[in-house]
C-alpha cells in the first residue's frame, strides 16, 4: 500500500519540482516524493536537476523528457507559480490545476483570490449534467415505461411504443454520450486510482458504471452469447438506464458538493477584500500616479490621503496622522503615526496625510499572513481525518471483494435469471458503498468551521488545534488587552492642600487637551463629561518617559511621574501612600504640579473588561484553571486577579519565565493553552499545547501560535473552545453517519433481504442513496455556519497592550 503521504501529484511540467517542507521533491515520472540526499537516481534537463525514486523512472525521463516535462492541456489556465492542492489530501501540492491522485477530486488553488468566482470543475460538471439530463430522463422513461406508452402511428409506421429491438438500440444511442462524455471524468479518476493503487469513491463508480454499460453493450451487439435465462420481455436484459442515471446522479452530487465547498472560501475572500485595490505611488521626480496594488514594490513611496486605507505594510516617511488598526488588531484607539512609525496594510488612515515607504508587499503583509493562516487551517487534516482516510482505503478493497462475492453467489445460487441478478446486485454494492461521505466527513467540518470562525476573529492555524483546544484544562493569560480593556479610563482625582478636586482635574485637562495620548484622552473625556471649560495651553512640551509640561492661564503646570516632580523640586514623598493605594487597585497615578507646588493626583486605570468576569466564570465552569502571567507590576496584577477570582497570578515575568511556567504545568500533567499578544510571549506560545495569539498582528506571535484571535478578548478564547467542541462533535456525527450508512447500505445492496422479503436494491436507487449520503454529510457540516457558537459575532475589543503613558 502506498500511503497518501508518500505521493505528490505531478508538478507543472517544465518547472523544477516543488520542494516539500521536509526537503523532499517530486519524481517527475511517477509522482513519488524522494529525498535528493538519499536517492541514487538523478538527471539534469535544461539545466534543471531532477531526482527519481528508481532507475526505471530516471531512464523514462532521459529517453523522452518532453513526455513528462511538457505542459499538458488543462481546462483552466493557472496563474504562474500558483500552487494547487487537494481539499481532502493537503499533502498533494502541484503547480497548476489537476486531479488528486488519491481521491480523484479536482485540485483547488491553495490561496483563493477575489477573482476566483468561477469554479472550473463546477462549470464543467454543470455543463455535462444539464446537457445530458434530457437523455437520461428519456432513457429512464423508455426503460421503465416504454411498453406502456400510448400508441402513435405515422402512416404505416408505428412510432410508439417502440419495438423491443428498436428500443434497445435507442437506449444505446441515448446512453452513450451520457456515459462516455458526461461520465468520462469519473472513468479517468477510476483509472488513476487503480494506477496509483489508491482506491476511492471513483474506483467504485467507474467500475460500477462500466459494468452496467459494458454488459448492456455486449447484450445489444451479441445477444447470442447469453443463455436463455438472461432473456426478459423478449430481449436480453440491458441496464442502460442504470448506467445513465448513476452518472447523472453522481454529477448532481458532485455539483452540490462543489457548491458547498465553494462557500468555505467566503471568509478568505472577505479578508482579501479588506485591502485596497490601488495605491498612489510617489515617483522620484515628484509626480504621482495610481497603480494596481500588485505593482507595488518594496521601497516604493506611497501617498495615503485622509480617509484612505493603507495599501501595504510600511514605514511613515512623511506626515502625521492617527490610524485605525481595529480591523486587524481589534485595538479600539486610533494609533498616532508619524515619521519612523510602522503601519499595517488595510488599516484606515484618519484625518492626516501620510507618505509611507513600502516594507512588505504581497504575501509578506500582515493581512496576507492572516489569510494564509485561514487557508492553511482549511487544508490541514485533523488526526480524526487521517484515521478516516486509512479506513476508507481498506473499506474500498473490502467493497470490491464483497461485490465479487455478490456476483458469484447470485450467479451460482440465485433464482433465475441468476446472472442478471448477479450483475445488478454487484453494481449496486459498488455504487452504494462509494466512500465519498466518509471522505468528506472531516474536511467539510474543518473547512466550514475555520471559515466561519475567521469571520468572527478566530483563526485556527491547523486542524490539530481544533481538536486539541477542547481538551485544554489550564489557561495562561496576559493582563493588558486580554483581561482589561487596553483602553485607559478616568478613575479618581485627589486634591492636596490648597486645591480642590475640580480645580485639579480642570487644570490637568486643560494641559492635556494638546496631547493625543490615551491617558490624556481619559482625563480630557472626564472633564468634558463634567462640562468644564478648557483654558488655552501654551508652551506645551512632552517630556519622554516622564510626563507633560505647559502654561495654562499664566500658571506653569506639570503632569507626570515622581521623576518629573523631582526635577521640578516638588517632592511627592508625603503623598506616596495615596499613589501606592491607587496602584494596588490597578491604576496609574500621575502627580500635578502648579508653579512648582504639588496640587493633586489623578488616577487613570485600565478597567477590567465588562465581559471578563463572566468569561472567567464560564471557563471555570468548564473546568479550566485560569492563571495570569504579566510583565506588569505584581501589585497591579494582584488587584486584577483578586477582582476576577483568578486561580494564580505571576507579575513582572520575563519571556523565559512564561515559557518555564508553561513547561512546569505540562510536567504536572496539565493541558496548557497560552494566550499572548507579542514577541515576548512567543516562547510560551510555542511551548504550550495550544498557543493563542491575541491579535497584535506581529509575525512572531502568529507564527508561534496555533490560534489567532484577531478581534477577540477573553470571550474569544471561550469562543475558540466552543468552536473546537462543536467542530469535533460535528466531525464525529459525520463519521458515524458515513459508517452507519455504509454498514447498512452494502448488505442491502448485496441482497441479504431478498430471501426473506424479496427486496432488491436497483443500481439507480443505490446511486441516489450514495448522492444523498454525501449531501447529508455536507449539509450537516454546513450547520456549523449557522451555529450560534460559531457564527454569532462579538464586540471588537482591544487585543494589544495599552501603550503606556509617560506618566507613572
Amino acid at each position: 500500500m502506498n500511503s497518501p503521504s508518500s505521493h505528490d501529484h505531478h508538478h507543472s511540467a517544465g518547472a523544477a519540482p516543488v520542494e516539500a517542507a521536509d526537503g523532499r521533491v517530486t519524481d517527475p515520472v511517477c509522482g513519488m516524493q524522494v529525498d535528493p540526499a538519499t536517492t541514487q537516481h538523478h538527471a539534469t534537463h535544461a539545466d534543471t536537476p531532477f531526482h527519481f525514486c528508481s532507475e526505471r523512472c530516471r531512464a523514462k525521463l532521459v529517453a523522452d523528457p518532453e513526455r513528462y516535462l511538457t505542459p499538458q492541456d488543462e481546462p483552466e489556465v493557472a496563474q504562474p507559480g500558483a500552487i494547487y492542492t487537494c481539499p481532502m489530501h493537503p499533502e498533494v501540492r502541484q503547480q497548476g490545476p489537476g486531479n488528486c491522485p488519491f481521491c480523484g477530486m479536482a485540485l483547488e488553488p491553495e490561496m483563493p483570490s477575489l477573482e476566483d468566482d468561477d469554479n472550473p470543475e463546477l462549470r464543467d460538471f454543470s455543463r455535462r449534467f444539464w446537457w445530458t439530463l434530457p437523455l437520461t430522463v428519456v432513457t429512464l422513461v423508455l426503460a421503465m415505461f416504454g411498453q406502456y406508452l400510448p400508441r402513435v402511428v405515422l402512416g404505416d409506421v408505428q412510432i410508439l411504443p417502440l419495438s423491443i429491438d428498436v428500443q434497445t438500440w435507442v437506449e444505446l444511442v441515448l446512453t452513450t454520450p451520457v456515459v462516455l462524455w458526461a461520465g468520462w471524468p469519473f472513468f479517468e479518476r477510476c483509472v488513476q486510482s487503480i494506477r496509483n493503487r489508491s482506491p476511492n469513491m471513483f474506483t467504485l463508480i467507474g467500475i460500477g458504471v462500466a459494468a452496467a454499460f459494458g454488459y448492456s453493450l455486449v447484450a445489444t451487439l451479441a445477444p447470442g452469447l447469453f443463455p436463455p435465462s438472461f432473456t426478459e420481455h423478449g430481449r436480453i436484459s440491458v441496464y442502460y438506464e442504470a448506467a445513465a442515471v448513476i452518472v447523472s446522479l453522481t454529477l448532481l452530487g458532485q455539483m452540490l458538493e462543489l457548491r458547498a465547498r465553494s462557500k468555505t472560501s467566503a471568509a478568505i475572500k472577505g479578508l482579501l477584500g479588506l485591502a485596497p485595490k490601488e495605491a498612489r505611488r510617489v515617483n522620484a521626480d515628484g509626480t504621482e500616479e495610481d497603480i494596481p496594488l500588485t505593482h507595488v514594490h518594496v521601497g516604493d513611496h506611497l501617498r495615503v490621503r485622509p480617509g484612505e486605507k493603507l495599501p501595504v505594510d510600511g514605514e511613515v516617511v512623511e506626515g502625521r496622522s492617527r490610524v485605525d488598526e481595529s480591523m486587524l488588531t481589534g485595538e479600539p484607539i486610533p494609533v498616532e503615526k508619524t515619521t519612523g512609525d510602522q503601519v499595517i496594510g488595510a488599516t484606515q488612515n484618519g484625518t492626516g496625510a501620510l507618505v509611507i515607504r513600502a516594507a512588505k508587499v504581497g504575501s509578506d503583509t500582515v493581512l496576507s499572513q492572516i489569510v494564509q493562516l485561514v487557508a492553511q487551517a482549511q487544508r490541514a487534516r485533523a488526526p480524526m481525518q487521517r484515521m478516516a482516510d486509512t479506513v476508507a482505503y481498506w473499506f474500498v478493497l473490502a467493497v470490491l471483494a464483497i461485490a465479487v462475492a455478490t456476483f458469484f453467489i447470485w450467479g451460482f445460487f440465485g433464482p433465475e435469471p441468476a446472472w442478471t441478478f448477479a450483475i445488478l446486485n454487484a453494481v449496486s454494492v459498488l455504487i452504494i458503498a462509494c466512500p465519498c461521505a466518509l471522505g468528506l466527513a472531516t474536511p467539510m467540518s474543518i473547512m466550514v468551521a475555520t471559515g466561519k470562525a475567521a469571520q468572527v476573529g478566530v483563526l485556527f492555524r491547523d486542524a490539530e488545534a481544533i481538536e486539541h483546544m477542547r481538551r485544554i484544562d489550564t489557561l495562561i493569560v496576559d493582563k493588558t488587552g486580554t483581561l482589561t480593556e487596553g483602553r485607559p479610563a478616568f478613575k479618581e482625582v485627589v486634591a492636596f492642600e490648597g486645591f480642590d478636586a475640580d480645580q485639579v482635574l480642570h487644570l490637568a485637562a486643560s494641559l492635556d487637551q494638546g496631547s493625543e495620548h490615551p491617558l490624556a484622552d481619559a482625563i480630557v473625556a472626564e472633564a468634558r463629561r463634567r462640562n468644564f471649560e478648557f483654558d488655552r495651553v501654551e508652551d506645551f512640551d512632552s517630556v519622554t518617559g516622564m510626563g507633560v509640561r505647559g502654561t495654562v492661564a499664566g500658571r506653569a503646570l506639570a503632569l507626570g511621574n515622581t521623576a518629573l516632580m523631582d526635577d521640578l523640586g516638588a517632592d511627592p514623598g508625603a503623598h506616596v501612600d495615596v499613589a501606592e493605594r491607587l496602584r494596588r487597585e490597578g491604576a496609574s497615578a500621575m502627580f500635578l504640579a502648579v508653579d512648582g507646588r504639588l496640587a493633586g493626583l489623578i488616577a487613570v486605570a485600565d478597567p477590567i473588561k465588562a465581559s471578563a468576569a463572566a468569561a472567567i466564570n464560564e471557563l471555570h465552569a468548564a473546568g479550566l484553571r485560569i492563571i495570569m502571567a504579566t510583565g506588569d507590576g505584581l501589585t497591579t496584577a494582584r488587584a486584577v486577579a483578586t477582582e476576577l477570582g483568578l486561580d494564580e497570578v505571576h507579575g513582572e515575568v520575563r519571556p523565559e519565565d512564561k515559557a518555564e511556567l508553561v513547561q512546569r504545568l505540562k510536567r504536572e500533567g496539565r493541558r496548557v493553552a497560552m494566550a499572548g499578544d507579542g514577541i515576548n510571549d512567543a516562547p510560551a506560545l510555542a511551548a504550550a499545547d495550544v498557543g493563542i495569539a491575541m491579535g497584535t498582528g506581529t509575525d512572531v506571535a502568529m507564527s508561534s501560535a496555533q490560534i489567532t484571535l484577531v478581534k477577540g478578548d477573553l470571550r474569544g478564547i471561550l469562543r475558540a473552545r466552543k468552536i473546537s467542541q462543536a467542530t469535533v462533535a460535528n466531525m464525529k456525527q459525520n463519521l458515524t453517519f458515513a459508517f452507519v450508512y455504509n454498514a447498512l447500505g452494502v448488505p442491502l445492496a448485496a441482497g441479504v433481504l431478498y430471501p426473506a422479503f424479496g427486496i432488491l436494491l436497483s443500481p439507480m436507487v443505490a446511486a441516489l442513496a450514495m448522492s444523498v449520503s454525501s449531501v447529508s454529510v455536507v449539509t450537516n457540516a454546513l450547520r456549523l455556519s449557522g451555529s450560534t457558537v460559531v457564527a454569532t459575532p462579538h464586540p471588537d475589543r482591544a487585543d494589544e497592550p495599552a501603550r503606556g503613558h509617560s506618566c507613572h
